[in-house]
């Protein structure tokens, strides 16, 4: 595994990956600063723990990937309740889980599992999956009536077309619910058939009243998606990963762009991808203050605006 350098923190001073207690200090000087009251992260990943040592073993094995073909480290590669205990410490106040299915057949799973998690922590987002097959309209009615705050789906990874017609009848549930679902569908990292925004685009042709939260920025095609939230109401889009330097190199924001960034500044949210990733959690939140858009702005995306769409703690 690639060694990890010291990250910089408050006033010039430095903090090893494993050195917590300052670079908890540092990440809530930053909010402080802002006189926030702590972070919301839409784009956290909490899995069943034989699923999560597996999505490592995916992203240990990145430089080897004949498409990405560099190193991968993660950071924050800890037990759940350590990990758990982190984003506490750090001052994130609202997280969410977002397991995704794969595969027909494992929603059931991760659904009943993320449920545990969600009531053995309090602050975390109550999330969910669903995966196209034909259970999927009844276990997603019954999750939206019992409460359930987030639903997350993953093309690239499921390779599936959002616009299968096998979750039609979801994508009506959840414009009528309001229940919002967390989507990776552009083509960052790794492109697929199945990335993109044109099968998006035809679900909110359909359902125009769902709630998107885009990860990424859609990235590559943030472009694209920042049409789709312009065009839709309901469309938000998630900060993951863009903006720091590793991603910069990968996928970068184009300059061009960010005045639409401070068009749709309500709907844009913080997220992650927390513990998978490369560099210390403060560089994601530094990588936003570098854009210069603004203190308001920062506000609007690292709490008010999530804030606003899931309320600050569970069942608001």
């Amino acid at each position: 595994m690639t060694e990890q350098r010291p990250a910089s923190g408050p006033a010039g001073q430095e903090y090893a990956a494993g050195d917590h207690a300052a670079e908890a200090a540092a990440v809530r000087a930053w909010w402080q600063a802002l006189g926030l009251p702590g972070l919301f992260d839409v784009h956290v990943h909490f899995h069943p723990p034989a699923i999560q040592r597996r999505v490592w073993e995916v992203f240990d094995s990145a430089e080897h990937h004949p498409k990405l073909g560099r190193p991968w480290p993660i950071r924050y590669r800890h037990d759940e309740a350590v990990r758990v205990q982190l984003l506490r410490d750090f001052g994130v106040r609202r997280f969410s889980a977002l397991p995704y299915a794969h595969k027909p057949g494992v929603a059931g799973f991760l659904n009943g599992w993320a449920h545990e998690f969600a009531e053995r922590v309090p602050e975390s987002l109550w999330s969910g999956t669903f995966y196209p097959e034909e259970s999927a309209p009844a276990y997603v009615a019954e999750l939206v009536g019992a409460g359930i705050e987030v639903f997350k789906v993953h093309v690239q990874v499921g390779e599936f077309h959002l616009d299968d017609p096998l979750l039609d009848p979801v994508w009506g549930l959840l414009a009528e619910a309001g229940t919002p679902v967390v989507v990776h569908c552009g083509s960052g990292p790794l492109p697929n058939e199945y990335t993109g925004p044109a099968s998006l685009g035809r679900v909110l042709a359909r359902h125009p009243s769902l709630t998107v939260v885009v990860a990424h920025l859609g990235a590559p095609e943030y472009r694209e998606f920042l049409d789709l939230a312009a065009a839709y109401s309901r469309v938000r889009l998630d900060t993951t990963m863009v903006f720091t330097d590793f991603w910069d190199e990968i996928d970068g924001f184009p300059a061009d762009l960010l005045p639409r960034l401070v068009d749709l500044g309500d709907r844009i949210l913080l997220g992650t991808d927390f513990p998978t990733i490369p560099y210390p959690y403060l560089h994601q939140l530094e990588g936003l203050a570098r854009l210069g858009l603004g203190e308001e702005w920062l506000r609007g995306v690292c709490w008010h605006n999530a804030a606003a769409l899931f309320g600050a703690q569970r069942g608001n």
